[in-house]
């Protein structure tokens, strides 16, 4: 895959999934804009990071964007699992908010670029929960649930334009946001053999499948939730 010569905006690449696909993204060619509110030192040259909460100052964000932006890849999530019972009113509104209504702020700030490009392709960020009945994820399911239903919307309403929309579902993946789930041998091994593949993700898993979703390859894909888990979300091995 080759991305010279194209702008793609990236929300959330300081760490994690967003930082492995900012570098994949360089090495390709594209010129990178990251939105964080933190930076990363592992951020490779050239890329041009915006500083912004994206709860609070998105309404600047589209002064700040090319005029062509060819793909946008919002990379934010949260995991707050607990019992059903301990979940606040709060809970809910902060993943929902965090996860749909950022995206859906972002999208719109990011329109007018977007369609600019001619063809362009966002892809959003989901989890294997949102379709897989897992006990202690009712918030976090709940806002996933809201991005793919989201993206499906956007994908109809966007197609004359020749804006693709996707979703990509993980699961668990060693990330820093993660880190608490994999803080032990026995944890890692625990949530490696609950996936048919026998293994937890990686980064490069995911940004992988996202940059395809980008890529012209990729072309002819839109409305789809792909789902990058292991074989968690469609079989049963034992």
């Amino acid at each position: 895959m080759s991305f010279s010569g194209k702008n793609i905006l990236v929300v959330g690449g300081s760490s994690g999934i967003g930082l492995n696909l900012v570098k994949l993204l360089g090495s390709q060619g594209a010129q990178v804009f990251n939105v964080s509110r933190t930076e990363s030192h592992d951020w490779p040259n050239g890329m041009v990071h915006i500083p912004m909460d994206i709860l609070s100052d998105v309404n600047t964000l589209s002064e700040k964007l090319p005029e062509r932006l060819d793909g946008l890849v919002y990379a934010v999530g949260s995991i707050n699992l607990k019992p059903f019972s301990r979940y606040t009113e709060d809970d809910f509104l902060n993943d929902y908010k965090l996860n749909v209504i950022g995206a859906a702020r972002v999208i719109q700030s990011a329109y007018k670029s977007l369609r600019n490009a001619g063809s362009s392709s966002i892809v959003l960020l989901s989890s294997v929960a949102a379709k897989t009945g897992m006990p202690y994820h009712a918030s976090i399911a709940a806002a996933k649930g809201g991005v793919e239903s989201l993206a499906l919307s956007l994908a109809a309403e966007f197609a004359s334009q020749n804006i693709r929309v996707n979703v990509i579902a993980p699961s668990l993946t060693d990330t820093p946001l993660a880190a608490n789930l994999l803080s032990t041998s026995d944890k890692r091994d625990i949530s490696a053999k609950r996936h048919p593949l026998g293994r937890i993700g990686k980064p490069e898993d995911i940004s992988s499948a996202i940059a395809f979703l980008l890529s012209d390859q990729g072309s002819w894909i839109s409305g789809q939730v792909l789902g990058i888990d292991g074989g968690m979300g469609n079989l049963k091995t034992m």
